[in-house]
């Protein structure tokens, strides 16, 4: 009987809930959807200052970047696995040589002036880029110098390169400027017109005017163009987008604490535990287009047991990179296994990673000939050939300290590591160009660059006159991505690049330490912020149509009772 009142009691309890349930419950209401609208400012503290608001000037200006970045559009972009979509351009083919590209371009799309963008205003960008004098860097004027550019028609463009080149898509992302409105213009006209303080573009935005206190340039406003749509038809939903400029990150992040601004463009490291510490504020982190590694010259003499692989693969094994990044970088960068970046569609998603065991470490190079003689604290073969050698690095706080974490961390696996700090310039000139160097601290930048195209750093080809620094000389690697910069199908490219990754991570002809990451933070009250992997720091705003300030709340029709 007992039993059977606490059965009885459950009963009347669970018929209670149920019953004030389905009295409070009011028919017909279903939950409410936010809906974004249009309206709200938008103020950015970025850090730098205004030069000139045109992209083929902007080369040496982040801080130019990021505004023309949204007033003007390129012939294409690239999404965050670093794939290519249109931009001004509808659609694209590529000739079964790889040598022909031609593109349709958007029949919708205007300048900010209402007049229709063509192809002529493509090309005639790009002779700018081609005769780019002291503002264009050399490279970028010597390729497009080779690529015959021509309009068929006001909206079809065709593009004929010397040879199959897979990553020229690359390329097509500058920001194209209006012809009618500089067709008389050459790059040293441009250097000082009107126009860089009052551009006109295809961006979602278009300038609105400067911020002028003190009779120095301290902003600059934007407002949501009203001749620009995305592709699924809705323009930008923020009304105005406001950046002001700030000499370092401490006075941007101060001026966010005053209320001046409410997104920060670049969280620095010495702002960042602050930052962490501010509750109203979204911290979003992306990976950056750059891989720390450490070189090896495999073609020096003097060291020549660093053309073991296994002594390699130990010197890895032996660093705490996790270790490294939490107490060096305050956690800001990702572990890396290769030279292609995480997270784009050529990265092999199966890469062995290298733990840190350094017992397992001491091992492989005791395997691989190199015990501690009694009487020393140097590890050497049965020649009496020391495992000592130099690693240069350049000269700033940051990588003083990556270099001595590194050379503490050989140290315990009785490896001697002589210092050498250089200027990033004479690093490059007098010991890696040179290949006048034993072992280098680098950080190999891939900035603007979503093909992954290892080819520069790593083919055999170029060993002489390129930057295979390493002077790593193997066909089969070699083979694999010449073949991948050559053909356009994807799917060959994927397979290429998989096979080169592995090759790599069994040879490790370098050694992968991390990708940094790139911080911004944003209020709260601005919805709809996302950041992916990023190739320039401008690309935080890849998404900044879908960004608002204002919404309304609307009934959800989905589930709601059929009639």
């Amino acid at each position: 009987m007992k039993r059977l009142r606490w059965q009885l009691l459950i009963i009347f309890l669970t018929g209670l809930v149920i019953g004030v349930l389905l009295i409070t419950e009011q028919p017909g209401k279903l939950p409410s959807v936010v809906q974004p609208q249009e309206g709200g400012v938008y103020t950015e503290a970025l850090t730098g200052s205004l030069e000139r608001l045109n992209p083929v000037l902007d080369f040496y200006n982040q801080a130019d970047k990021d505004v023309d970045c949204l007033i003007f559009s390129g012939l294409l972009k690239f999404d965050s696995r670093g794939l290519a979509e249109g931009d001004l351009a509808q659609s694209w083919g590529v000739s079964q040589d790889g040598t022909i590209y031609n593109f349709v371009l958007r029949s919708d799309a205007r300048w900010q002036d209402g007049q229709p963008v063509t192809a002529l205003d493509v090309a005639f960008t790009i002779d700018l880029l081609r005769n780019g004098g002291s503002v264009v860097p050399a490279d970028l004027q010597a390729f497009w110098q080779k690529v015959k550019v021509t309009a068929l028609s006001p909206t079809a463009l065709q593009f004929i390169l010397p040879e199959a080149y897979a990553p020229f898509l690359d390329y097509l992302t500058f920001g194209v400027l209006p012809q009618h409105l500089l067709a008389d213009k050459k790059i040293d006209d441009l250097v000082n017109d009107p126009f860089n303080l009052a551009p006109v573009g295809s961006g979602p935005y278009q300038f609105d005017h400067l911020i002028i206190e003190n009779g120095q340039i301290a902003g600059v406003a934007l407002k949501a163009s009203s001749y620009y749509s995305t592709t699924d038809g809705n323009g930008p939903f923020i009304s105005q987008i406001i950046f002001r400029y700030y000499p370092d990150a401490a006075s941007a992040f101060a001026a966010y604490q005053q209320g001046d601004v409410q997104g920060i463009g670049d969280v620095t490291p010495d702002i960042l535990s602050n930052v962490l510490k501010t509750s109203d504020l979204s911290i979003y982190t992306a990976r950056q287009p750059e891989t720390t590694m450490i070189l090896f010259n495999l073609n020096n003499s003097d060291v020549s047991f660093l053309q073991n692989k296994d002594v390699r693969r130990a010197l890895l094994m032996g660093l705490d990179r996790q270790a490294i990044i939490d107490h060096l970088l305050q956690g800001q960068a990702i572990i890396t296994n290769g030279p292609i970046l995480p997270g784009t569609w050529a990265y092999y998603d199966n890469t062995p990673s290298v733990t840190y065991d350094p017992d397992a470490a001491r091992a492989l190079l005791v395997s691989a000939g190199y015990t501690l003689p009694k009487d020393g604290t140097v590890r050497q073969n049965k020649d009496g050939v020391e495992m000592h050698f130099s690693l240069s690095y350049p000269d700033d706080d940051l990588h003083k300290a990556l270099a001595e974490k590194i050379q503490s961390y050989w140290q315990s696996l009785n490896v001697s590591v002589d210092l050498e700090a250089l200027p990033y310039d004479q690093l490059i000139s007098e010991r890696l160009s040179s290949h006048n160097y034993q072992a280098a601290l680098v950080d190999l930048s891939l900035s603007g660059s979503p093909d992954p195209d290892p080819y520069p750093f790593w083919d055999e080809a170029q060993i002489t006159g390129g930057q295979n620094y390493a002077q790593w000389d193997n066909r089969l690697a070699s083979d694999y991505v010449e073949e991948a910069r050559t053909t356009n199908d994807l799917d060959t490219r994927i397979r290429m690049y998989d096979n080169f990754q592995i090759v790599f991570s069994q040879e490790l002809p370098a050694l992968p330490l991390y990708n940094p990451v790139y911080t911004y933070a944003v209020d709260q009250q601005v919805k709809g912020v996302s950041v992916g992997p990023m190739y320039n720091p401008s690309d935080r705003f890849e998404t900044v149509t879908s960004w608002y300030l204002v919404a309304k709340q609307a009934a959800s029709t989905e589930n709601a009772p059929s009639k």
